[in-house]
């Protein structure tokens, strides 16, 4: 077994037998730490059930090592059944889903069912809710599917994330269709896995990283310094991406909908990025945004979205007269990806004017939405805070938060049915898209307005974010930066559920 594999195996050890040093300055406690396989837990799970109804959906999937074609470009990864993104799994709120997964692969994987709010058994963190799935064989995941909304599953086993093992989980709402005519799923991503000579990985470029610090100067490795971006800042990325894709294709070869003029089509948008932010936009066609991380917010009308890395948004277009291209600008890096609305009777003519002026545009951070009614908190003063200071990196690419890297036996205490607080305040000079495991929070905008229900949030350098979730699902959560690489060089750390 490699270090890492050792690593998470025994930090599900560790994690078993701890009862204290569980506070983000490791005080002790008399409580003791609410584990993946403890009874409220499974209590916790048939509460959904119940109200669910518990209709039973059936997937199998296989992660396995194979060669895929970009359009043009073929290159080796690792993939879900042979496709990037993966197939889609598409289920109705309050279903129970089970999920046969099997590992092709000649490494450990996991999968992770990002942004729902699933019994802690099921979340699918090596190392932290469940031991690895090793080479040669399969772990059934089954859980209630609490919310609607546009999610999306990948693996939580090192720099996994950063090949092809991805794909969207769309979880209806018997209520959605009166606004729309039809659905296409986007998912944006920037791609290294497999190229050059000899083939790039995503281990290779974390190795690169450590390696050179923030001094690495490109290469086949493909670390870089970072560019600038006026919404992001002076550093966008530590890794330069060769090409960047829509639904796993590049522009040349672009992703097409044959579409009618005037219809109304609800984009669900997903960045599966390892290191990249994308401005989305279409030329000339207003977005009307309408949820954000799968909760619905007031409508907003935009020319242009910022989406980071794990972020996902819904916006309802009309279609034009004309075929038009959606553009996914990697913010702050050179390249973009594109798929193509296909309207009979006309072509795609030349993208570049296009591009330049939704490079030119303001793109809408979500984060400053506002939540409907329905899916706001109750007004609540937080019964318990976090401040989260992230930092780094080091001369060795470390990042922190609270100073430390990621340490599955400490973490931020909660108990359940508290109002809590998280604080993330970046003192470093790159954007930060942070993301909690296990709940959605509501952001807290500082006019104290009613921010959206979300689970990544952007956190700009220099910047704090205030967010508050209630604690209602008990166990161990990772909280991490969902940039990849910051994530596996240290930026996580947990919410941990302590006893009552």
């Amino acid at each position: 077994m490699s270090r890492r594999q050792l690593l998470a195996t025994a930090g599900v050890v560790a994690l078993s037998g701890a009862v204290a040093a569980c506070s983000s300055g490791g005080t002790t406690s008399p409580r003791r730490r609410v584990l993946p396989n403890d009874p409220v837990v499974a209590a916790t799970e048939r509460t959904r059930l119940e109200a669910g109804g518990g209709t039973l959906r059936s997937f199998a999937l296989t992660a396995e090592p194979g060669t895929i074609d970009l359009g043009g470009v073929m290159v080796p990864t690792w993939t879900y059944g042979a496709a990037v993104p993966g197939r889609e799994i598409r289920v109705r709120q309050g279903e129970r889903l089970r999920v046969d997964v099997s590992n092709a692969l000649p490494d450990p994987t996991s999968v992770h069912w990002h942004g729902l709010a699933i019994r802690n058994d099921m979340d699918g963190v090596a190392g932290l809710t469940q031991q690895p799935v090793v080479a040669g064989k399969s772990q059934r995941y089954e859980f209630v599917v609490p919310d609607a909304g546009t999610y999306w599953f990948h693996p939580h086993v090192g720099t996994q994330l950063d090949r092809g093992l991805y794909a969207p989980l769309i979880v209806e709402d018997p209520a959605d269709g009166a606004a729309y005519d039809d659905e296409w799923v986007l998912v944006v991503d920037d791609w290294i896995d497999g190229t050059g000579s000899p083939a790039t990985t995503p281990d290779t470029v974390l190795a690169g990283l450590r390696r050179d610090g923030m001094s690495a100067m490109g290469g086949m490795d493909g670390t870089a310094p970072a560019s600038a971006s006026e919404p992001l800042g002076s550093d966008t990325g530590d890794v330069v991406y060769p090409y960047y894709l829509i639904n796993g294709r590049l522009p040349i070869a672009a992703d097409s909908r044959t579409v009618r003029a005037g219809q109304r089509i609800r984009l669900r948008l997903i960045n599966a990025g390892g290191d990249t932010a994308f401005r989305i936009g279409i030329p000339g066609v207003p977005m009307t945004i309408t949820h954000t991380d799968g909760f619905a917010v007031e409508p907003t009308s935009k020319e242009a979205i910022l989406l980071g890395m794990g972020e996902r948004v819904d916006a309802i277009i009309t279609v034009p007269p004309s075929t038009t291209p959606i553009l996914a600008i990697a913010e702050g890096k050179t390249g973009s990806a594109q798929a193509v609305l296909k309207v009979a009777g006309s072509s795609l003519g030349d993208t570049g004017g296009a591009l330049a002026k939704l490079a030119a545009s303001v793109p809408f951070d979500s984060a400053r939405a506002a939540a409907v009614t329905a899916v706001r908190l109750s007004q609540k003063a937080p019964d318990v805070r976090h401040e989260l200071v992230l930092g780094g990196p080091d001369g060795q690419y470390n990042w922190t938060i609270n100073g430390r890297g990621y340490d599955p036996a400490r973490g931020l205490p909660v108990v359940q049915g508290q109002r809590v607080r998280l604080t993330f305040t970046n003192q470093t000079g790159m954007f930060h898209p942070m993301h909690l495991h296990g709940h959605t929070f509501q952001v807290r905008p500082t006019d104290g307005g009613a921010g959206p229900r979300k689970d990544t949030v952007l956190v700009l350098p220099g910047a704090s974010v205030d967010v508050d979730f209630d604690a209602d699902n008990p166990g161990q959560w990772l909280t991490h930066c969902h940039n990849i690489y910051h994530g596996e060089a240290g930026m996580m750390t947990v919410v941990s559920y302590m006893s009552t």
